[in-house]
Formats: C-alpha cells, sequence, structure tokens
C-alpha cells in the first residue's frame, strides 16, 4: 500500500436514513462460502509495506481504534486513564522520533458501559474524541425491548455520540427479517442525533449467508456502522466474516449511494492483523472507508502493540509490553 491519506481528514458523508424492508432482496442472497474463504485466505501478506510507509499507515490505525474497556471490574478511574490514553495514544518521544510531534492524534472513540458514560464525557470534554455506550442488553441482547430503548436514550442523554447496539440472534436464526429490521428502526430513532453501530455477532450466526442478510437487513434499517461482535462470543472478527460483511456495504452503497462504516471487533491485537484489515476495506470499498468515520477497530491490547512496532522502527529493539499501558 502507498502512504495513508492525511491523519486529519475526513469526507463528510450524509447518514443512513435507510430503506423499507425488501424481503425478495433478502433472500435471494447468496454467499460462496469456499470462494469467500480463499480470497480472505490472500490477503495477509497481500501488500506489506514496511519502513516509513508502515509507521504512516499504523498511526493511522490508532485513530480508527475504539479505545474500549467492557469488564465487570470496570472502575472510573480505569476508565479516566483508558481516556488520557486516547488523548495521547502514542508517547511523544515516539511521535518526535517519527517526526509526527506537531500533529494531533488521538483514538477514534472510547467505548464503554452506560454506567461510565459520564465519567468518560467528562474526561475527554475539549478533545473532540467521541464516547461510544455499548447498549440494549450488550452482549447477550436478550433485555425487554423498551428496557433496550431506555438504555440508549439513558446513554445518549448522558452525552454518548456514538451506540454501539446488539441484535436479536434469534431473529437472524429463525429468518424473521422483519422482526429484526423493525428492531434496528426502533434502535436507531431511539438513538436521535447518536450514530448508530449495528453488532452482528457473527460468531453466533452461523453461516456467512446469515452474516450477509443481516448485514443488509440492519443497514435497510438505518445502521451508521455494521459490526462484527461484542468481543464476548466464541468466534470474533474474521477475514472471511469481514469480507462478506464489508461486500454488503458495497452493495448497500451501489442501490442507495449512501455509505455505511465497518467495524472488526475482538481478535484484532496485533500491529500486522489491521494491516490486514486496511488492505481488506481499500481493495474492496476503496480510499473513502480509510478514515475513522468510516472504519473503527473495536481494541484495547493492540494500541500496545502498534506502539512497541513504532518504538521499534525508532530503535530497533522491541520493548517490553508493560512500557505501553492502556489504561
Amino acid at each position: 500500500m502507498s502512504q495513508p491519506a492525511p491523519l486529519q481528514a475526513t469526507e463528510a458523508h450524509a447518514r443512513n436514513a435507510g430503506l423499507p424492508l425488501d424481503l425478495s432482496l433478502i433472500e435471494a442472497m447468496r454467499v460462496n462460502t469456499s470462494a469467500s474463504e480463499r480470497r480472505a485466505s490472500q490477503l495477509p501478506g497481500r501488500r506489506a509495506v514496511k519502513g516509513d510507509a508502515q509507521s504512516a499507515w499504523l498511526l493511522k490505525a490508532v485513530t480508527c481504534i475504539d479505545l474500549t474497556t467492557l469488564n465487570g471490574d470496570d472502575t472510573e478511574g480505569r476508565v479516566r486513564r483508558l481516556c488520557a490514553k486516547a488523548i495521547q495514544p502514542v508517547r511523544p518521544d515516539i511521535l518526535a522520533a517519527l517526526g509526527m510531534a506537531d500533529k494531533t492524534i488521538t483514538t477514534g472513540a472510547i467505548c464503554v458501559y452506560h454506567r461510565f458514560v459520564a465519567t468518560a464525557v467528562d474526561a475527554l470534554k475539549g478533545t473532540g474524541i467521541p464516547v461510544a455506550a455499548v447498549s440494549t442488553g450488550f452482549p447477550a441482547g436478550l433485555s425487554p425491548h423498551a428496557t433496550k430503548l431506555k438504555e440508549i436514550e439513558a446513554s445518549v442523554k448522558d452525552g454518548a455520540e456514538e451506540i454501539d447496539i446488539v441484535i436479536t440472534r434469534e431473529h437472524v436464526l429463525t429468518g424473521n427479517w422483519q422482526a429484526l429490521y423493525d428492531e434496528m428502526r426502533d434502535f436507531r430513532a431511539a438513538c436521535g442525533d447518536a450514530h448508530v453501530k449495528a453488532i452482528l455477532a457473527t460468531g453466533d450466526l452461523k453461516t456467512l449467508r446469515n452474516v450477509a442478510k443481516a448485514s443488509m437487513v440492519c443497514m435497510m434499517a438505518g445502521a451508521d456502522f455494521i459490526k462484527t461482535s461484542t468481543g464476548k462470543e466464541s468466534v470474533n472478527a474474521t477475514l472471511p466474516v469481514s469480507l462478506t460483511m464489508v461486500r454488503a456495504i458495497r452493495d448497500y452503497e451501489a442501490m442507495t449511494g449512501t455509505r455505511v462504516g465497518y467495524k472488526p471487533a475482538g481478535g484484532v491485537s496485533k500491529a500486522k492483523d489491521v494491516l490486514t484489515y486496511f488492505t481488506l476495506m481499500k481493495e474492496e470499498l476503496g480510499h473513502a472507508w480509510l478514515q475513522p468515520d468510516l472504519f473503527r477497530i473495536g481494541a484495547s491490547s493492540l494500541l500496545g502493540d502498534i506502539e512497541r512496532q513504532l518504538e521499534h522502527r525508532v530503535t530497533g529493539a522491541y520493548s517490553a509490553a508493560h512500557r505501553h499501558p492502556i489504561g
């Protein structure tokens, strides 16, 4: 890959207003699983980048990370430390050695449970970094529908600018596309001006065909992003699933002219992995999807590995992971 676009450049685009549900289109969708797996297997190392170009792409990746903490032992202190890392994700001495000391580089967002939205909003005040809240009974998504809507509304009220919802997997597994569409439309309405990312929990959906259909239904219902996983399933983001989802995004843009974002989450923990995802996005969707308004990575440990790779670039040696704390 060549050098990425400037770190702060984003191309404004309209939000996804959605479409009426077209069940005939959904039922006609097919995925060639063997061909998809073969194509996905070719992506790692397809466009290897080295030296300054690799460093530039890794810095770009930092700006696309939703820095995340979704643990049962989360505390306000941990969230504030994570926000501090989002504001200064790469050590100043590393940026200076890379000739980037004068650039403002932050992560794409902070992602937390509703309990910590107000804390994160306060910690990030004035930075321009949005807070994303996981919602709708995350991660299982089995809370009552009315409770899910109230949870979304509460997070928006506390200042969340992005809401990561989880769909009801049963709707996909039983082929009840109308129910999935109606649910997603309600979530979109409850979000108001906040952008909504639809988590498909693809590891629970069994087939790539189900992934493709669920992706399309959620986009028709107004999702601004589609996202692979909660990070809590036994199988999270994979390249065949990602290929299936980004091709659904491509088809949706061809139908509507509307760009929907993509977010792999869970299992993207190494710098080399994110370079593979950039290759996927560039080859399947084009340059527009190489910006944080259309591409995010749900991760926490990834940032530490990127920082280690950047330090190796400027010193020639790998440092211990504990020298790059996340939160």
